[in-house]
């Protein structure tokens, strides 16, 4: 029997975790998050595949790709989480379940960062535990999948 499949979507600038503002982000780069998330979902009997892109498009259609290949999808949109109705409508196609994920505390940021358009379809929001956020994710995910 094969793992189900986690896909994990990355927008932009998260290729440059671990070198940008790290006082906010932390040291850890997006290979380490894909490690930590690798080694997890296997623990749990699961497979992941991570992407990244630093276009809205990309994004718009790595989702329409987990629609056939992932039962989960784990999503950290980036700056998109505030300003992407297009996220949100590919998000809306995807009939597993979605968990967004960020690895600052949004709300203790800028005020135009409280407002998320992929909540509107997540099964739950992660913020403000790091690269931590991921894992825990990944572990929620075997529960929904489950």
């Amino acid at each position: 029997m094969t793992a189900p499949m986690i896909h994990i979507l990355n927008g932009p600038n998260l290729n440059l975790l671990g070198q940008r503002e790290p006082e906010i982000y932390g040291a850890e780069t997006l290979a380490d998050v894909e490690r930590l998330c690798a080694e997890r979902a296997a623990g749990l009997g699961l497979a992941t595949a991570l992407f990244q892109s630093n276009h809205e498009g990309e994004i718009v259609e790595m989702i329409h790709r987990a629609r056939s290949e992932a039962a989960g999808i784990i999503i950290n949109p980036a700056a998109y989480t505030h300003t992407s109705v297009a996220i949100l409508d590919a998000l809306n196609a995807f009939d597993g379940p979605v968990l967004e994920v960020h690895i600052s505390n949004v709300h203790k940021r800028e005020s135009f960062r409280h407002h998320s358009y992929v909540s509107a379809r997540a099964e739950g929001v992660i913020a403000g535990f790091g690269i931590q956020g991921y894992d825990l994710a990944v572990q929620r995910m075997a529960v929904l999948l489950g």
